[in-house]
């Protein structure tokens, strides 16, 4: 008696083992990836990015007060709008700014297919590289909207996905100075979400920069703020140098 019982919980032991681990497994297999928010930086280094899909009529005064500071930003191009604009996008990238693909139709990107997917970010890119002559490296969802299919292609392509830690909410056609109060919390290595064609975004930037400069903060583009290589993404999005790996102090 006394040994079969032994031999049951044994057996029970096993079973709960066994099933402990594939629930472990998938659950890791389930894991959900998580694009890059903001930067964990202690050197007060920011970014501003505008997002450009429809019109473009205020593009080249947003460079030219981001000229006027100092400041390089970095914009997400539509291939829908850099098909309209190519005139644009070549003098976006001659003044020095950073370009990014936002994707070739605008489209809800988690639904769609691998294929889909993969077509949206090479389409987009090879717009981009064609007028600009530089390789892409950057892709900002729609939306902000991502699943792991996304990630994984993006990144198979070469593209760090990047979403925002500091939104401006310019599209709601918010005043100048409601856009820069929400502004004015950044800090060290968040990157802020504008958009090329909102509102009040032009009359925004000045009290933007000067809030920020007065923080002590310093613009850069986002390819400059984020790592690209020996880091970890965080469950809230933040990219996180690792210190742990080989050549990094």
């Amino acid at each position: 008696m006394k040994q079969t019982l032994i031999a049951v919980s044994v057996t029970l032991i096993c079973v709960l083992l066994v099933c402990g681990m594939g629930g472990y497994a998938a659950a890791f297999a389930n894991k959900r990836e998580v694009p890059i928010y903001s930067v964990d930086r202690q050197d007060n280094y920011v970014s501003i990015s505008f997002d450009a899909a429809w019109g473009a009529d205020k593009t080249r005064e947003i460079m030219n007060v981001c000229d006027e500071y100092g400041v390089k930003a970095t914009f997400f191009l539509v291939g829908f709008w850099i098909d309209k604009y190519p005139e644009m996008v070549a003098e976006i990238s001659s003044r020095g700014f950073e370009i990014g693909t936002h994707s070739a139709t605008h489209p809800q990107m988690s639904k769609l297919s691998e294929a889909q997917v993969r077509e949206e970010l090479t389409s987009s890119s090879k717009k981009i590289f064609e007028i600009t002559g530089k390789p892409v490296t950057l892709f900002r969802p729609p939306f902000g909207d991502y699943n792991n299919q996304l990630l994984s292609v993006a990144k198979g392509l070469g593209l760090y996905t990047i979403q925002w830690s500091v939104d401006s909410l310019d599209w709601k056609g918010l005043s100048a100075r409601e856009i820069a109060e929400r502004v004015q919390k950044s800090g060290s290595g968040d990157i802020i979400l504008c958009h090329n064609n909102s509102d009040h975004i032009v009359e925004a930037l000045p009290l933007i920069f000067e809030a920020l400069k007065l923080k002590g903060l310093t613009f850069c583009p986002i390819g400059e703020l984020i790592y690209k290589d020996n880091y970890y993404i965080d469950n809230t999005g933040k990219q996180i140098l690792d210190k742990t790996a080989a050549n990094v102090i």
